[in-house]
């Protein structure tokens, strides 16, 4: 796919997508993947970051209609779903399945409903640098599964972060990609970022991934 000037980027999720991003200044992409995507497709399409800290599902889901909708993106991306497990067991905050999948179909329901826009799910993952956070798994891995459907679906291209995070793990070492198991390093979000360029087979004219 090839963006041009007439193209918005909206990413929209939690803080893998958030990267410490400026909330006062709205041309802020953070220093994650929406940044080394937005390097890597150089002067063309104009690209969001709305990506915020702790958000789980149902966070994204209050603010889907001003934060997202309101912007009319011509690209939308979706990250979400790791916190809903992470404060499943650090605060005692369940959020279940069933109720997971219903808000992230009506978020996509929305989309199409109202956007001209290519969908984009970037599925959740987890890199287990703790011991503690190998009995997430069994609670993240059913949501990964509903991010599969509802991308299917509604048409939405997947970039399988649960599947190529992994196994970049076994090769760099979990803590390489990801310090406490969750937010990428550098190189977790040139991996993140390379992800999508290829999902979108976008020809890119920007500076390299570093």
């Amino acid at each position: 796919m090839r963006f041009t000037e007439a193209d918005r980027l909206l990413f929209a999720g939690d803080s893998i997508t958030d990267s410490g991003r400026d909330r006062e200044d709205p041309a802020s992409l953070g220093k994650g993947y929406v940044r080394q995507i937005a390097d890597r497709l150089g002067e063309g399409p104009e690209v969001l970051n709305k990506g915020l800290n702790g958000n789980r599902i149902y966070d994204l889901e209050a603010r889907w209609t001003t934060d997202v909708l309101a912007f009319r993106p011509t690209v939308l991306t979706v990250k979400i779903g790791i916190n809903d497990t992470w404060r499943t067991f650090d605060r005692g905050l369940p959020s279940p399945v069933g109720k997971f999948r219903a808000a992230y179909s009506r978020l996509l329901a929305g989309a199409r409903q109202h956007l001209p826009a290519e969908l984009y799910v970037i599925t959740p993952f987890l890199l287990p640098v703790e011991p503690e956070q190998h009995e997430w798994l069994d609670d993240l891995a059913p949501r990964i599964e509903v991010a599969v459907d509802v991308a299917t679906e509604f048409g939405a291209r997947l970039v399988r972060a649960d599947l190529f995070m992994p196994r970049a793990a076994e090769e760099h070492g979990a803590a390489t990609l990801a310090p406490d198991g969750v937010h990428p390093s550098p190189l977790g979000h040139r991996l993140l970022a390379e992800a999508w360029l290829a999902a979108a087979g976008a020809p890119v004219e920007g500076v390299p991934l570093s």
